[in-house]
């Protein structure tokens, strides 16, 4: 079992969809034969659950014709479990998506980002510049991203970490989030976390041109069962989506893998943040 209420949902979606086809039913004749609204079912495959509702999957089970205790069980075990909420849950205003609970039971993740150091990277003073950028919010609001944000890296502390690989451009690199001394701070934490066996950072030189990524950030969660596919996460400044189908992930992955072809190594890349940090003390 997963710890992750988030990937418990996908999952359970996606076996009551296996469910319903292996007892030869549509949407529209599950639907009918519950007397549901039309709606309902067609949420819940979709992982759209506001919180599952055990008498209503104990009927669907009865009308898939699921007579095996073990499987009522395991997917009503799954239902009460996906029902528990994540640290994250505490926090809509802050968070668009469903990141932070992909993220707590990846066992891999890789991440591009075109103009800022990834979220799971950067120190406290960087992300408050980050977040007053937008000169939307207050110091109180500002305070408590910034805090969020240093909860959520805790992903990468525990005791079984997700391996984590970061491909960073260039240009995000060279902006001075913050001014000099938050810049330089940034650049630190990065060459030290690098040395996380765990941790890979990459970097996409300027001088390399077009790239395979720069349609833009995403961020690849793998989580090393076929039960829970990998998902892509992209996320603009008003909203954000995940990914799941093979032929996304598909490109998903040969983009990352084409862009890592064009970086530099990681040590390459280590010695480039040095070099960075020293040209800021002048």
């Amino acid at each position: 079992m997963t710890g992750s209420p988030t990937v418990k949902l996908r999952r359970l979606s996606a076996e009551l969809i296996r469910l319903r086809k292996k007892a030869g039913l549509t949407v529209e004749e599950v639907t009918t034969r519950l007397g549901w609204s039309k709606g309902r079912l067609t949420k819940w495959e979709t992982n759209q659950w506001t919180r599952p509702d055990l008498v209503l999957i104990r009927a669907l089970l009865d009308l898939y014709g699921v007579t095996d205790n073990a499987v009522r069980e395991a997917i009503l075990d799954l239902a009460r479990q996906s029902r528990e909420k994540g640290w994250w849950a505490k926090y809509t205003d802050v968070f668009r998506g469903d990141l932070p609970g992909f993220e707590a039971d990846a066992t891999q993740i890789r991440t591009y980002e075109a103009l800022y150091v990834p979220g799971l990277l950067q120190t406290s003073g960087y992300a408050a510049a980050v977040f007053r950028a937008g000169q939307v919010l207050d110091e109180v609001s500002v305070k408590c991203r910034v805090e969020v944000r240093m909860v959520r890296q805790d992903v990468l502390k525990r005791e079984k970490p997700p391996e984590f690989y970061a491909l960073i451009d260039e240009a995000a690199l060279r902006k001075m989030v913050g001014g000099p001394e938050v810049m330089a701070e940034q650049l630190r934490h990065l060459i030290e976390v690098a040395a996380e066996p765990h941790i890979t950072i990459q970097i996409l030189p300027d001088a390399i041109g077009a790239h395979a990524a720069m349609p833009g950030p995403f961020t690849i969660l793998d989580f090393g069962t076929a039960l829970d596919p990998s998902v892509v996460y992209l996320e603009t400044a008003t909203d954000s989506l995940h990914l799941e189908k093979p032929e996304e992930l598909q490109a998903y992955n040969r983009i990352f893998t084409q862009a890592v072809a064009f970086s530099q190594t990681p040590e390459e890349s280590v010695r480039y943040l040095a070099t960075l940090v020293d040209q800021l003390k002048m």
